[in-house]
């Protein structure tokens, strides 16, 4: 038996739960991780996990084993990479959680410069709004806006995002545009309700010394990025969306942006990793260059110098 594979298979169905979601994530058949846990229970003469028909969980000698493979793993992966990086660059399969529009937009077009110095890396890029369990579904890193509040995560500031109001051209010519934040009340608003929180998002506006929350209404609610863009584009209500979204959806002459001197305070973007995982060469280079993008792309840093069409500027 791998003694080091046996351990890093036992690490990973106690962060999943599951043999299978497990097996999965290090590219093994089910009934491999089964085996080698079984061998190394037997070696140890301990019982690591129970197991039910339904779930999987650690014993008490089982998480006091997992904290020394956690450890011993990280050695064994520094030892590893330190040689390996004098000889070869980061490879291997990587799974990052991305924002849907953020993807389409902003870091897919982008891969190829990303490919071009890591052709080796394969990447799974996985686009959605909600925080999925990073270590349960074998995800490497993600990149999330607002607060982390899972303290078993490390997050590493990469930029912010600023939101921006806007409207259809075609419901500011039916419906007026608003002068002032609590000119709202008098208009419908698309709402979005964020699906790792289940909370509705707060419509904040900051001016000089002026700050103010401003409740909103509208008919409409939807929790799916792509579905809000589009409800905007219909004309189903004002929005806030990534200041880089409307920059191409005013490109295309979808929408306009309103009260532009009002922004909200940005939100903080992390690249977020489990404190357990070791931070392996890829993902450290991922995170490094999703950085660097970042700083560069005018519509994340929504650098003064960037004008909208009609002279307006964010």
């Amino acid at each position: 038996m791998d003694r080091f594979q046996a351990m890093e298979v036992f690490t990973r169905v106690v962060e999943a739960g599951s043999f299978s979601r497990a097996a999965a994530a290090l590219g093994v058949p089910n009934a491999t991780a089964t085996t080698l846990i079984q061998r190394l229970e037997a070696q140890l003469g301990v019982r690591l996990l129970n197991r039910t028909t339904r779930n999987v969980s650690v014993t008490p000698d089982g998480m006091a084993y997992y904290e020394h493979c956690c450890s011993i793993l990280a050695q064994m992966h520094d030892a590893q990479e330190s040689l390996g990086q004098r000889y070869a660059s980061p490879s291997g399969h990587l799974r990052v959680e991305v924002p849907t529009l953020m993807a389409r937009l902003v870091i897919v077009p982008a891969l190829p410069s990303f490919f071009a110095v890591y052709p080796d890396i394969q990447l799974e890029l996985s686009c959605s709004e909600s925080r999925t369990a990073l270590l349960e579904n074998g995800i490497d890193c993600a990149v999330w806006s607002g607060d982390i509040e899972d303290t078993s995560l490390v997050a590493r500031p990469v930029g912010q995002l600023y939101l921006a109001t806007c409207a259809a051209p075609g419901y500011l010519a039916s419906h007026g545009r608003p002068a002032h934040p609590r000119d709202l009340a008098a208009h419908r608003c698309v709402q979005h309700l964020f699906q790792h929180s289940g909370r509705l998002a707060e419509w904040t506006f900051a001016k000089d010394n002026d700050y103010l929350k401003i409740p909103v209404k509208g008919s409409l609610c939807v929790n799916d990025e792509n579905s809000y863009l589009a409800a905007a584009e219909a004309g189903l209500g004002i929005a806030r969306i990534p200041a880089f979204v409307l920059k191409e959806a005013m490109q295309r002459g979808s929408l306009d942006p309103v009260l532009s001197e009002w922004l909200p305070d940005p939100l903080p973007l992390n690249a977020v990793y489990p404190q357990r995982r070791h931070l392996s060469g890829k993902v450290r280079v991922f995170v490094d260059w999703i950085a660097a993008l970042f700083k560069e792309h005018d519509g994340i840093q929504l650098r003064s110098s960037v004008h909208f069409s009609g002279g307006v500027r964010l």
